[in-house]
């Protein structure tokens, strides 16, 4: 997702608040303040703004039940239960009675520090943190005060502990002066606890949700049920932006349960043809028997093969300079250096592959809608859903749900989905059928008409000594701009350069680079995946540094532990890498025939996560694969709120990034056409496949904590390149990795 030091940037820089408030999406104002959500924030004193009233996020029960609602959405990384610790923890209420819930698209939810409803770039506890502490504090101020009132006595008197407030020789539980208390007014300023003090922050605590995960009681967003509603698919074209050109829906209207087929627009301008019905089998029937003629006329058929020869190419040619500095310097001297690598990588396009398909329940009526989906921007979505069913914003309400995974996949700027589930509503309306619809996508529908992660390809030319010390980086990026023409724009492409597709490159080594990008327009969607350009930056920087080290007769750790000498932003990388090095035993004992070492470390989001692993590998020839044996994580992620919710993000990020290194894991076109439909078209691992040893040691800090949803990701793979180099001598230029 995005970068928040970017946004920091875009807001504080070129582009003004102000503008930034007014960007459109889809034509509407949308970077999702809502009318007079801007007026509201700016001026106001502490205590005062929407995102700082406790009670559009606490509620206690008379039984002392307190629920704590999250301003993000949470699809699988804890958010929900961190943000309720953080409250909880300020409240001292008492954590057995906590329960949990989501805001909506209202002006309270969106992020304090941007003003925008965003679940993603993993800033939620960063960008949350504060507020969430001092969410718990004053709620707990105004209880204490009610309690004052009630029994007559100075506040001073009083304290409150574990959901009870007690003094002047009585107590009762918060739920006695709950409704009273949020009448008093809300304290500008509150005292915050001393970390030394934390009893919930800092200690691994099970996910509220983890209960009904693991029984299946959980709902998602699929298992919306209301009164009266059907269920839609659509038959979306072949090719990106084809169009309907002739359409029988005859056998398609005799399967029992379909109640309508009605053509819709899609995302970008396509055309594609919606079948409703009583359920979903019944739809995919009707959806089956459809039968389509489609105008793929003027519409470009992208081929992975010619692209993947474009790429390589233009990665030969020079780009546009990416505008950082850091990136323009003179590496000229690269070709008259002793030592040269010159290398190029290829990456697929990747499916998000979210284990919980996309589906949105619209419920449309004349003067209101009701949308319950996992939104990942509510605040966009709802104003592009006005749009779409000609409603005023403050009309469409979001119901937020639980997401079983996302990826980025569910927070499509220009509101694809949610807007395609509300045009499904508004046809059926406007035929005289206006009931709730479900639209659900079908895996096969994502995997072959979803957005993808670019296809990328990266050209390195570097100089170097005996020493490994780097007398010119020439490097070139060919990727296809996330950003540029999507409503996000303003964020992060700058002077011709997407920020997503060049985060990572370079850091934390000080390295004299000269980088440039091409994007070429290609006609398939893209979308930021799981820890956006880091995925294939964090891939190339470290198996090259590696590879630099092996060249030299270098130990890789402390190849890069030198390389890091002397920088202070590095600081964070080389406790990170450290913790990674002690817990695996790396240089401290001897590992078994056939087996390896592969270490890399990376920072995304600004949080750093190092692996050491161990490999071997399994098979011959070209159908050798890497076996992962061990994994051993380090982690600097400044003050951890919850060590059990970073330790499972990390080890689930390590296993899909294990993904990526698996044959057949990518997205391929012919004619325009994804070639792929189903999991048994792209590997994923299984239980077999996961390392037998897994370990996630964190940086102890009391610095304010960042993110932890994507940094767990980048690293792994070139960790196991590096292992399998050491193993079979050969570099894996490619994902996924392929043999000789």
């Amino acid at each position: 997702m995005l970068n928040p030091q970017r946004i920091d940037r875009m807001l504080s820089g070129a582009l003004s608040r102000r503008a930034f408030v007014t960007t459109t999406v889809g034509g509407a104002v949308g970077l999702a303040l809502l009318p007079g959500l801007a007026a509201a924030q700016a001026g106001t004193k502490p205590g005062a703004k929407p995102t700082e009233q406790p009670l559009a996020f606490v509620t206690i029960a008379k039984d002392g039940t307190t629920t704590i609602l999250c301003n993000r959405m949470d699809m699988g990384q804890g958010i929900e239960t961190g943000l309720a610790m953080i409250c909880a923890e300020e409240l001292d209420a008492d954590w057995a009675r906590v329960r949990t819930g989501f805001g909506d698209q209202k002006g309270e939810y969106v992020d304090p520090l941007f003003g925008i409803h965003l679940t993603g770039g993993s800033n939620s506890v960063k960008n949350s943190y504060q507020q969430y502490r001092e969410l718990g504090a004053r709620t707990k101020a105004m209880l204490v005060a009610a309690a004052a009132q009630s029994w007559g006595v100075p506040v001073a008197s009083l304290k409150a502990e574990n959901g009870v407030i007690s003094g002047a020789g009585k107590s009762a539980g918060y739920g006695e002066f709950f409704d009273a208390a949020m009448k008093l007014p809300v304290p500008e300023a509150v005292t915050l606890k001393d970390p030394k003090a934390f009893k919930l922050i800092g200690q691994p605590t099970t996910l509220t949700v983890s209960k009904a995960k693991s029984t299946g009681t959980q709902a998602y967003g699929m298992d919306v049920q209301l009164p009266g509603m059907a269920v839609a698919v659509i038959q979306r074209p072949p090719v990106f932006n084809g169009k309907v050109a002739k359409l029988d829906s005859t056998e398609a209207l005799k399967v029992k349960g379909v109640k309508a087929v009605l053509p819709v627009t899609l995302d970008r301008g396509g055309q594609g043809v919606a079948v409703v019905a009583s359920g979903y089998w019944a739809a995919k029937k009707g959806r089956d028997a459809l039968k389509v003629d489609w105008d793929l006329g003027g519409v470009a058929k992208p081929d992975t093969k010619a692209l993947t020869a474009q790429y390589l190419a233009l990665a030969k040619t020079p780009g546009t300079p990416a505008p950082k500095p850091e990136f323009q310097a003179d590496a000229s001297a690269w070709s008259k250096a002793p030592k040269k690598i010159t290398a190029d990588f290829v990456f697929p396009y990747l499916n998000h592959a979210q284990m919980e398909p996309l589906a949105c329940t619209v419920d449309l009526k004349a003067d209101r809608c009701d949308v319950y989906y996992a939104a990942q921007m509510p605040g966009i979505d709802a104003m592009n859903i006005a749009r779409t069913v000609g409603l005023k914003p403050e009309q469409v309400q979001v119901n937020v749900q639980m997401a079983g995974g996302g990826f980025g996949r569910r927070a499509t700027p220009g509101s694809e989905w949610p807007r395609e589930a509300a045009a499904v509503a508004v046809a059926l309306a406007q035929a005289g059928q206006r009931m709730p619809v479900k639209v659900i996508w079908s895996r096969e529908d994502d995997m072959k008409s979803g957005y993808y992660r670019p296809m990328t390809v990266h050209r390195a030319e570097i100089g170097f000594d005996a020493t490994g010390k780097i007398a010119g980086w020439q490097h070139r990026i060919v990727s296809q701009s996330i950003l540029k023409g999507s409503p996000l724009e303003g964020f992060g492409y700058q002077k011709g350069v997407d920020g997503t597709t060049t985060e990572g490159m370079r850091e934390p080594y000080e390295f004299p680079m000269n980088l440039s990008v091409h994007h070429p327009d290609v006609n398939v969607p893209v979308l930021w995946w799981r820890s956006v350009g880091s995925t294939h930056t964090a891939y190339v920087m470290e198996t090259l540094v590696d590879e630099i080290a092996f060249a030299t007769k270098q130990d890789p750790v402390a190849y890069r532990m030198k390389l890091m000498e002397g920088n202070a932003k590095a600081e964070r990388h080389r406790l990170a890498l450290q913790a990674a090095v002690d817990k695996s035993g790396y240089g401290k004992r001897k590992l078994k025939t056939g087996q390896a070492w592969g270490v890399a470390v990376h920072e995304s989001f600004e949080s750093v996560v190092a692996y050491v692993v161990v490999a071997s590998m399994k098979g011959k020839g070209k159908d050798r694969q890497p076996v992962l044996q061990e994994v051993h994580a380090g982690v600097h992620c400044n003050l951890c709120v919850n060590p059990k919710a970073v330790e499972t993000q990390v080890q689930g990020a390590a296993i899909m990034a294990l993904a990526t290194t698996l044959p057949t894991h990518r997205i391929t076109f012919k004619d325009g056409v994804v070639e792929q439909g189903n999991f048994y078209d792209v590997a994923m691992p299984r239980m077999p496949d996961a390392p037998k040893v897994m370990t996630v040691s964190i940086v102890p800090s009391n610095d304010p904590p960042k993110g932890m949803g994507e940094p767990g990701l980048p690293a792994l793979a070139p960790a196991l390149a590096n292992a399998v180099a050491r193993l079979t001598g050969q570099r894996q230029r490619e994902l996924p990795f392929r043999f000789a």
